[in-house]
């Protein structure tokens, strides 16, 4: 404003030392003599505003009141979120390990590969049960035939109950024998017990295998879930059904989901129990062991939320926030206690102190004391 002003005044002397001039070429004497003039014109003039300005700052009593911002409480839903992290598993997950060893001589699948229930995935040799089945089948037709004829006489009233229990007890006993051939020759085939992918297959055709070697990883994503920890500290508030915010960093995907299940038994390892969240998998982009963060809600209500960082503590350890009301015209500032029932990413839920009514001090409440007149920032 004061450098407007001066520009303005320079432009009105200039003008005016120039009248009756615009016909005639001035000398350059003439024109070092106005500026001369000017100079002091404006030196003259930039005084005499300061002093103005010094007298308007002298009468001016809000000139030097604080400034601030305000905010106005809101009743509205809060939630308390418990933050933990949790691992992606499946139930059908599964390496595949066969019953019986032996060597592998046929892989009928390849890794990735989608498979259904009852598929043979790897036969390993069955070689020696075949022949012994097969020879056992000759022998048990020689039973058959003696058992019948024993039987049919017996019935007659010929020959010996001996005979014929003899003749039996042989038959069954070869049946049976032929019986656990044909499931011991089953076990050397490695079936899939459920429709999924082959995600892996640890053997070569040729190696040997044992019921401890790992043949094939067999996995179904379509239903999978989450479990985690959770410290036994918040087993009064952890329930079935709580709703849960889940986000995985990894695939920077996120899902709302609710608990499905409480562990039953603290582990006195950690001191921990388990949660299982079941969540959906249509993409099957969420795979066995992705880390998740898990966001549980243990309390949801609603009531007077404010940002946190205007509570204040006072030397008697006492919550208090600074509200400003109109009296006379002017911005009186008030100091009032609170009690702060809960608080989750930086607001606060006031349990009584404030009302919706209040008008808080939000930028420089932390300038201001209690009793103060302040003017509020556009």
């Amino acid at each position: 404003m004061k450098y407007t002003l001066t520009y303005v005044i320079i432009i009105t002397i200039f003008f005016s030392c120039g009248k009756g001039n615009d016909q005639t070429i001035e000398s350059l004497n003439e024109l070092r003599e106005k500026k001369i003039s000017i100079t002091k014109s404006i030196d003259s003039l930039s005084s005499i505003l300061r002093i103005v300005e010094s007298s308007i700052d002298k009468l001016d009593n809000k000139k030097n009141l604080q400034t601030i911002s305000i905010l106005t409480p809101k009743d509205e839903s809060f939630k308390h979120y418990i933050e933990i992290q949790g691992v992606v598993k499946a139930d059908k997950n599964l390496v595949l390990r066969p019953e019986l060893g032996g060597t592998v001589i046929q892989i009928f699948v390849r890794e990735g590969q989608e498979v259904k229930k009852g598929t043979v995935l790897v036969q390993l040799d069955d070689s020696n049960l075949k022949n012994n089945l097969a020879e056992l089948n000759t022998q048990i037709v020689l039973a058959k035939t003696t058992f019948d004829r024993q039987k049919r006489l017996w019935e007659q009233k010929i020959g010996s109950e001996m005979q014929y229990l003899q003749a039996k007890t042989q038959y069954e006993s070869l049946e049976n024998n032929v019986n656990t051939l044909k499931d011991q020759a089953n076990k050397m085939k490695i079936i899939a017990p459920f429709s999924g992918i082959v995600d892996e297959i640890f053997p070569k055709k040729g190696e040997l295998t044992n019921p401890q070697t790992k043949v094939v990883r067999l996995v179904n994503l379509d239903e999978v879930y989450i479990e985690a920890d959770v410290t036994e500290s918040y087993l009064p508030y952890i329930k079935t059904g709580n709703e849960t915010f889940i986000r995985f960093p990894s695939i920077n995907k996120e899902i709302n989901s609710t608990i499905a299940q409480v562990g039953n038994v603290i582990n006195p390892n950690n001191r921990s129990f388990k949660t299982k969240i079941n969540i959906p998998n249509k993409d099957n982009d969420l795979k066995p062991n992705l880390l998740a963060d898990i966001k549980i809600v243990d309390l949801e209500t609603s009531g007077i939320v404010i940002p946190s960082n205007l509570i204040q503590k006072d030397q008697k350890g006492d919550s208090y926030v600074y509200t400003v009301s109109n009296k006379n015209s002017e911005y009186l500032i008030t100091k009032k206690l609170v009690k702060v029932a809960n608080e989750y990413d930086h607001n606060s839920l006031i349990e009584n102190g404030l009302s919706a009514n209040d008008t808080l001090v939000n930028r420089g409440a932390r300038f201001v004391r209690n009793g103060e007149i302040v003017r509020i920032a556009n």
